[in-house]
């Protein structure tokens, strides 16, 4: 996979997804989004890695610096971020080694999924006030050459949805579970993670599928949100209690899928539960992500061979093909309040490295967003 495919299959997501009505309230272009003079002082405050974390990331290891944009040149553009994504996969960039996106650098701005405005275009096909998402998140604006942003149209939608549900979470859960691990009609699902932006679209699209759904998260308020909240049959903190009693109380006669997002002792104790012929998809492992010495993996794989399971890691990438029937399920699931969505937001650049170590400690429910400027 290419290095920079993950960002381009986000943002074909959100350019298709941009024309989903998922409220009743037009979100109008801002007009004239600054004045001259501001456009020619435009400033960006913008986060550098300092240094690669051992162990759980801390501030320390980010800086925010202060930089101008400059004048959009011939066939250029200057965009004003809107919203910017913190996102787990994040971690392993900040690890300098080759692997599926390429490594942030020291010294210099990181980068993420982004939706912003633009402010000056000298591109044909931008004009100041369009909505664009962009890999150039991390940073309050910039420049950049217009065939870099995507333009996503007269939004229709709150712009961090398209982050999140309608994003690249929402096609993870969607491709994860109906194309990596084959969901089918009356089967008993176990998702980690579950009240994330991944899992808790995971379980909700399960029990959309008629299945049985169990969920594990972090807390009592997650547990009661994947409940009261999204509808899963059985969940439970993982905190509390030995891992397998909470799997069999939930699911007595087996699981038919797991969806790992969390790895570890999760994975181990799934193994031991499926049923024969169960699938797992391995989307995550967050769990593992800060470790700074390498971690065992589960002691049961044999048990997979004689129970015939199947486990299968996945990208988003793997299952473009997929695209087209996610938008219109999404869609429509969203509209018909099938489904349903949280955001936990932070404010502020900032805010942003807490942002991205909060994922790691449990501080969202939902998709974790930032916050960078009022629409």
């Amino acid at each position: 996979m290419a290095g920079d495919e993950p960002h381009k299959v986000l943002q074909s997501v959100i350019v298709a997804a941009v024309h989903v009505v998922l409220s009743g309230t037009m979100i109008a272009p801002l007009g004239a989004v600054t004045s001259n003079q501001e456009r020619q002082q435009m400033k960006s405050r913008e986060v550098q890695l300092t240094r690669r974390p051992d162990g759980m990331p801390s501030r320390d290891d980010f800086k925010i610096v202060e930089t101008e944009t400059g004048d959009p040149g011939s066939g250029e553009v200057v965009v004003r971020n809107l919203w910017m994504s913190v996102d787990p996969y994040m971690r392993g960039r900040m690890r300098d080694g080759k692997s599926y996106v390429p490594p942030f650098q020291i010294g210099e701005t990181m980068d993420g999924g982004a939706i912003g405005q633009v402010v000056a275009s000298e591109f044909e096909g931008l004009s100041e006030g369009d909505y664009v998402l962009s890999s150039f998140g991390w940073r309050e604006a910039f420049r950049c050459a217009g065939d870099r942003v995507k333009p996503l149209g007269e939004l229709e939608a709150p712009p961090s949805a398209y982050l999140g549900v309608m994003g690249m979470p929402g096609m993870t859960a969607y491709t994860g579970l109906l194309g990596a691990a084959s969901l089918q009609e009356g089967e008993t699902v176990f998702v980690s993670g579950a009240a994330g932006a991944v899992g808790s679209a995971v379980g909700q699209i399960a029990k959309i599928k008629g299945c049985r759904v169990i969920g594990c998260a972090g807390s009592a308020a997650k547990v009661a949100y994947l409940k009261d909240d999204l509808g899963f049959d059985h969940a439970f903190d993982y905190h509390d209690g030995e891992l397998r009693g909470q799997l069999r109380e939930g699911a007595p006669e087996g699981l038919d899928v797991y969806f790992d997002n969390v790895g570890g002792g999760l994975l181990e104790e799934a193994i031991s539960s499926m049923r024969e012929f169960g699938r797992i998809a391995l989307c995550g492992a967050i769990s593992m992500y800060n470790a700074s010495e390498p971690t065992p993996g589960p002691t049961n794989l044999p048990r997979a061979i004689g129970m015939g399971l199947s486990i299968r890691g996945f990208l988003v990438g793997h299952y473009s093909d997929m695209q087209e029937d996610f938008m219109r399920d999404m869609s429509s699931w969203l509209a018909s309040g099938r489904l349903t969505y949280r955001e936990t937001v932070m404010d502020g650049i900032e805010s942003s490295p807490d942002a991205f170590i909060g994922l790691f400690s449990g501080a969202n429910i939902g998709k974790m967003v930032v916050r960078l400027s009022e629409v």
